[in-house]
C-alpha cells in the first residue's frame, strides 16, 4: 500500500529527474531531419546509381505475375517496396458502391485466384531474399484480409515495425455498422536492428489523414492510391538513388512518386491492359520533379512562433544562452 508521503517523495524525486522544465513544442524549434540532401546532391546520387536488377531494366513495369518476376530479382537488390495487393474480397473494379463511370475502368483487373491466404503467403515469401538487410516493406490491406497480411509477414520472418492507418474522409454507405474510411498501412522490416528510417518530422504519427483523389473523366486502373501516400513511404524509408519496388504496380503511382523523388523502380503489373495508361503517367513526370529537401517542408521558425508563443520564448532564451557559450570558449 502506497501512502501519501510515498506518494510526494515520487513526485519530488520526478521533479529533481528533470533538469529544465518541460515546454511543449520547444523541441520543433530545433528539430532536423535525419538525413537531408540539397536538389543538386540528390540528383547526383540518383544519377551515379546504378541498380542490377539481372534480366530486368532499372525504371520499368514488366507485365508479369509478381511472384515469378520477384524470383528473377537478384538477392538484396531492393530498398523499399510499397506493395498495394487485390483485396480478396470479390472486387471486380467496376463496383457502382463507389459512384464511379464503368466505361472509364480499364478492364482486366484479376483477384487473387484460390486461397487469398496462400497467395499472400506465397508472395509475400519472396520479400526477404530480395531485401537488402535494411530494407523496409509497407504493406497496404483493408481489415478483412488483414489477418492474412500479418501471417504471412511472420511466416516470412519479417518483423511489423509499425502498425499505421491512413484515414480517408469517404466510405461506403452502410445501414447496420460503422462506416470503413481507412486502410491498414503495415511497415515492416528485415533487420529490426538495423533497418532505415529517416525522421524527417519531429512528431511523425501513426495516423495519416490524407484525402482520395479522383480522376474524374480520366481512365482509370480499378483503384488509386494517393501520390501523397505513397510519397511519404519513400520519404520516411528511403534515400535518393535507392531502388523501389511496387510488386502491383496498377495505376503506376509507386513509379510516379519514386521517379520525381530521385528513386528509381521497378514494377510487376499482370494486367497489360494498364500499358498505355502506365506508360502516360509515368512519363508524365521528369527526375525529382517534386523533390524538396525535408528542412524546406519544415515549419519555419517565424510560422512555430505564431503557433507555439511560450515554446519561441524559450527557444530564444536557450539560443542567447548558447551564443554566449560560444563567446566564452572562443
Amino acid at each position: 500500500m502506497t501512502s501519501d508521503t510515498d506518494s510526494n517523495k515520487s513526485r519530488t524525486k520526478s521533479k529533481k529527474g528533470r533538469s529544465k522544465p518541460y515546454i511543449p513544442h520547444l523541441a520543433e524549434f530545433n528539430f532536423e531531419p535525419t538525413e537531408d540532401w540539397s536538389h543538386d546532391k540528390a540528383k547526383q546520387l540518383y544519377s551515379n546509381a546504378a541498380p542490377s536488377l539481372n534480366d530486368y531494366e532499372p525504371d520499368t513495369v514488366q507485365f508479369t505475375e509478381c511472384i515469378e518476376g520477384m524470383r528473377s530479382l537478384p538477392k538484396s537488390s531492393i530498398d523499399l517496396i510499397i506493395a498495394d495487393p487485390p483485396f480478396g474480397i470479390g472486387f471486380d473494379g467496376k463496383s457502382g458502391v463507389y459512384n464511379r463511370d464503368e466505361t472509364l475502368v480499364i478492364p482486366g483487373y484479376r483477384e487473387a485466384q484460390g486461397s487469398y491466404t496462400e497467395f499472400t503467403k506465397d508472395w509475400i515469401a519472396q520479400l526477404p531474399r530480395i531485401m537488402k538487410r535494411d530494407a523496409s516493406a509497407y504493406i497496404f490491406s483493408g481489415w478483412t484480409n488483414l489477418d492474412a497480411i500479418l501471417n504471412g509477414a511472420s511466416d516470412a520472418g519479417l518483423t511489423t515495425l509499425n502498425h499505421l492507418i491512413w484515414h480517408y474522409p469517404f466510405g461506403v454507405y452502410t445501414k447496420r455498422k460503422f462506416v470503413t474510411s481507412h486502410y491498414h498501412v503495415v511497415l515492416l522490416v528485415k533487420n529490426a536492428k538495423s533497418y532505415y528510417f529517416n525522421k524527417i518530422e519531429n512528431y511523425p504519427q501513426d495516423v495519416w489523414i490524407v484525402k482520395r483523389k479522383y480522376r474524374t473523366g480520366k481512365e482509370k486502373n480499378s483503384t488509386k492510391l494517393p501520390l501523397e501516400v505513397v510519397s511519404k513511404c519513400i520519404d520516411f524509408s528511403s534515400r535518393p538513388g535507392d531502388v523501389v519496388l511496387d510488386p502491383f504496380m496498377g495505376n503506376g503511382t509507386t513509379a510516379v512518386a519514386a521517379k520525381a523523388a530521385f528513386r528509381h523502380f521497378i514494377g510487376f503489373e499482370i494486367n497489360d491492359q494498364l500499358k498505355p495508361l502506365l506508360k502516360e503517367e509515368i512519363n508524365s513526370v521528369t527526375p525529382g520533379q517534386f523533390f524538396k529537401s525535408y528542412k524546406e517542408r519544415l515549419p519555419t521558425i517565424e510560422e512555430l512562433a505564431e503557433k507555439y508563443p511560450r515554446a519561441y520564448r524559450e527557444y530564444l532564451k536557450q539560443k542567447g544562452q548558447r551564443k554566449s557559450i560560444k563567446k566564452v570558449m572562443q
